[in-house]
């Protein structure tokens, strides 16, 4: 069960455990107490900072809600999309709402702006709601103030205000409020090396339930965040891959039978954005709950069994070397954490206390390292141009990428002295550069490099280029590096275009490949250094337009993934699309499955004998299963097929050992009970011979065989009989080989003896395992047959029958007087022949 969390918490925590416990490593807010203080009020002007001014007494200082001093709040020395208004809390807070106001008796006010948060007044993040960048109306008024609480409570040091529109008749103008309350929590951080284990006090740790949660930021796309193993195969650990989080869980894999303990879930994405993700695992049994952000997935495990057995340790932050190969081949996390708990136990405030033992490979501190990476923003409008060197023989630049989208301008750059000029395109997933040449005969020199490159992962891209020889590497991989000897003379421009052109340019003599980037970039560097993009925001040197600095706010449009029944998603930076095929359904979102419900469906359009695809939930959870319609007789049956062959021998088995046979169907169970609930009857032929091989024994003795139904659940009655009578069919009709018994076989005859019959009661079906247990002794032999599961009617679709019939059939009257003056007669139809008109269409059906 999951319950909402506390304020503080930032994820759903269990009620296994107090969750008093989980929230300890935080001051938190008393429980009476709303987390709705006023923030910015108290704040000294030194805690704002704002893009421009238009003077003094325009400073940020003067933003806070219902002050007058200054020229009464802040404005901007230009009113355009590149402003901001900055707050400082001093330290981290837990932000519930914002409120905002124009500048005091005046125009000027701003009615839409977006929020951006940061724990360090770098890599912002701009506020989320209903999964896209939240525009918050603003304003009508200079005075009026107007506040927003927010969908999900954010935790930051640093929030900035970006004006998007403002009073027309006016200028930016802007005071602000910001509501929340204290937060705290103990910050490990890992440098990719060390690993902090949590010993158990006993070797072993066997447990029933679980709740395991934590918060963390990285910017690496891969990592083992936690693991723990057992000796008996099972295991527990959650790790970042492709910048996903994946959940693995093993409570147990049987050697000796078919039980497959291995559990795997993928959540979320893009979370190497180096910004705060709080994960809570909750387990009871087999039953997960496994919460991402506010994203909430709940599975079961595979396997049948429920504890979770470890071994001495949990670790956290990576696996332990152990010399094995496949512990090598894991990535540790690199990155920090905060608010580890693990049942109860603190694990942070253990480590700050040095109450465990880190791993003697690497460091462990207690402060977040953050990297130094500025991210650019790019959308349809955007360009940055930097400069560069001028007249250098070596033309060098590189810098990564994450997009969605298949094509898209990287980088654009002239020659010097009318040499010509150098394109990196993004075309069709892969990066391609084109160098036009204007001093050769060759005019054009084309090379590319990569695939799948708009899977909204980073991308690193160098290419360097000099005399008669250019290089082009993707991702660091030498080995696949593209190189070209072709003549080519080389001598730096001074401007360098990212992402786009200036709006006179696009007219000018070059013609561009593709349209303009839609994504982020970030370690971009040109001439071997790297751009200050910091100095390109103030504009010195370079220029840019419609670019966001210091913020990378890529939106993952296929998670949660809408695509219904397998459906794969694909994505481009303003939509999604979903691949339907061999789902066995259609439409936007594969909804609509392709296929009839049942074979009376197939048959009603004229269809044969034979087998066909059949989809009895219709657009609901479940996939089409393949079945046999056989339409020879006046009832249509559907037949579900399974491998186990006719006349199957059983073999000889000890009493303290039966004899399992396993049915293994064409369809899962789900498919099969949507067969059996829609059907109107089912039955499933079942045959036993033998020779000195008991079957049931009497009504009041132990049963020596029994069989399994859909439900796992043990039946004691064979073919020809029902649930709750432990008879065969013989012993239903009085007339088994001995009147003694009621079963041919429990007279235990040296002569083969057969008890066969259908099982009729559709609830049990179909058989999944039928278990022997009396060929041990010498001269017992037995032979086992079980047909395939038929099934005949749908209810569902006599319905759909009869409705149509009746909507086709209904002449509604309306009792106004016609043309000519007459009234018209209206006849009703009563509910008693609307009943029989029914059950006439079903007996038609049938």
């Amino acid at each position: 069960m999951v319950v909402a969390p506390r304020a503080g918490c930032g994820a759903a925590l269990s009620l296994w455990i107090v969750s008093n416990l989980l929230c300890r490593a935080w001051t938190a807010p008393a429980a009476s107490q709303k987390c709705d203080e006023p923030l910015v009020s108290g704040l000294p002007h030194g805690a704002f900072s704002s893009s421009s001014s238009t003077s003094g007494s325009y400073s940020p200082g003067y933003a806070k809600i219902n002050k007058r001093g200054g020229a009464g709040g802040w404005s901007p020395s230009d009113s355009d999309h590149y402003q901001w208004l900055q707050v400082d809390f001093g330290n981290r807070k837990q932000i519930s709402a914002i409120a905002t106001q124009g500048r005091y008796s005046s125009s000027d006010w701003v009615t839409q702006y977006r929020m951006l948060y940061s724990d360090t007044g770098r890599n912002w993040k701009p506020y989320h709601q209903d999964g896209n960048i939240w525009a918050f109306p603003g304003n009508i008024n200079s005075d009026g103030v107007v506040r927003h609480d927010l969908q999900h409570v954010v935790i930051a040091r640093y929030v900035r205000i970006v004006p998007l529109d403002w009073n027309g008749e006016g200028r930016i103008g802007l005071r602000i409020e910001v509501y929340g309350c204290s937060y705290w929590a103990d910050v490990i951080n890992f440098d990719g090396h060390v690993v902090l284990p949590y010993r158990f006090r006993n070797k072993k740790m066997k447990t029933l339930k679980d709740v395991i949660a934590l918060k963390f930021k990285t910017s690496e796309s891969e990592g083992v965040i936690l693991h723990g193993e057992g000796q008996q195969g099972d295991y527990i650990t959650l790790e970042l891959k492709k910048a996903k989080l994946v959940f693995s869980l093993n409570l147990g894999s049987n050697q000796l039978g078919p039980i497959y303990g291995h559990t795997s879930v993928t959540t979320g994405s893009l979370l190497d954005d180096h910004h705060w993700h709080s994960v809570v695992i909750e387990r009871q049994g087999r039953s997960i709950n496994l919460t991402l952000d506010r994203g909430v997935q709940h599975f079961r495990t595979n396997g049948e069994f429920d504890y979770l057995d470890l071994d001495y340790e949990i670790t956290f932050g990576g696996i332990p070397f152990s010399g094995k190969p496949s512990s090598s081949s894991r990535k540790n996390f690199k990155g920090c954490m905060e608010s580890i708990n693990y049942n109860g136990i603190n694990i942070t405030d253990l480590a700050k206390r040095k109450k465990l033992e880190p791993s003697n490979v690497g460091n462990l501190s207690f402060s977040c390292v953050e990297p130094y990476t500025v991210p650019v923003f790019f959308n349809a409008t955007s360009y940055l141009e930097v400069p560069g060197r001028l007249d250098q023989d070596l033309f060098s630049v590189s810098f990564q990428f994450r997009t969605w989208n298949p094509n898209g301008l990287l980088l654009f750059s002239h020659f010097a002295d009318n040499l010509g000029n150098v394109e990196i395109d993004l075309t069709e997933s892969k990066v391609g550069v084109r160098i036009n040449v204007t001093q050769t005969k060759m005019s054009q020199i084309d090379i590319s490099s990569g695939s799948g490159l708009n899977d909204g992962q980073w991308h690193e891209v160098r290419f360097l280029a000099k005399e008669n020889f250019a290089v082009l590497t993707i991702d660091g991989d030498e080995a696949s590096a593209v190189r070209t000897n072709s003549p080519l003379q080389v001598k730096t421009g001074e401007k360098y275009f990212f992402g786009g052109f200036l709006n006179h340019m696009s007219n000018s003599s070059h013609s561009v490949l593709q349209p303009s980037f839609q994504g982020c970039m970030q370690l971009v560097q040109v001439d071997d250094q790297l751009v200050n993009l910091y100095e390109v925001a103030q504009r010195r040197p370079g220029s840019f337009a419609n670019v966001s600095i210091d913020m990378c706010a890529i939106i993952d449009r296929c998670v949660p993934n809408h695509c219904e029944h397998g459906g794969k998603c694909s994505q481009t930076w303003h939509s999604f699309q979903c691949a339907c095929e061999e789902t066995g359904y259609s439409g936007a979102t594969c909804h609509n499955s392709i296929y009839e419900p049942s074979c009376e469906a197939y048959k009603h359009l004229g269809q044969t004998s034979n087998y066909y695809w059949i989809d009895p939930d219709g657009s609901g959870p479940l996939g089409p299963l393949k079945v046999y319609c056989n339409m020879t007789e006046d009832k249509v049956w559907t037949i579900v097929s399974h491998d186990l062959q006719m006349q199957t021998t059983v073999a000889g088995y000890s009493p303290e050992k039966y004899s399992v046979t396993q049915l293994v169907y064409s369809a899962s169970m789900d498919q099969i009970s949507a067969v059996t609930s829609s059907a109107e009857h089912c039955e499933q032929y079942v045959s036993y011979f033998c020779k000195m091989s008991r079957l049931l024994n009497t009504p009041d003795g132990s049963p020596y065989t029994w069989w399994v139904g859909k439900a796992n659940e043990k039946h004691y009655y064979w073919g020809g009989s029902g649930p709750g009578i432990q008879k065969c069919a013989c012993g239903i009709e009085r007339n088994c080989t001995d009147p003694k018994y009621y079963c041919n076989c429990d007279a235990d005859y040296k002569q083969w003896r057969k008890d066969a019959g259908f099982l009729s009661y559709k609830d049990h079906l179909p058989v999944s395992q039928v278990v022997v247990g009396d060929t041990d002794r010498q001269g017992s032999e037995a032979k086992l047959s079980v047909g395939p599961l038929r099934c005949q009617g749908d209810s569902k679709f006599a319905q759909k029958l009869w409705l149509l019939h009746f909507l086709t059939s209904f002449k509604p009257c309306f009792p106004e007087t016609s043309e000519g003056g007459k009234k018209q007669a209206c006849s009703s139809v009563t509910p008693e022949e609307t009943s029989h008109g029914e059950n006439r269409t079903k007996q038609r059906a049938r």
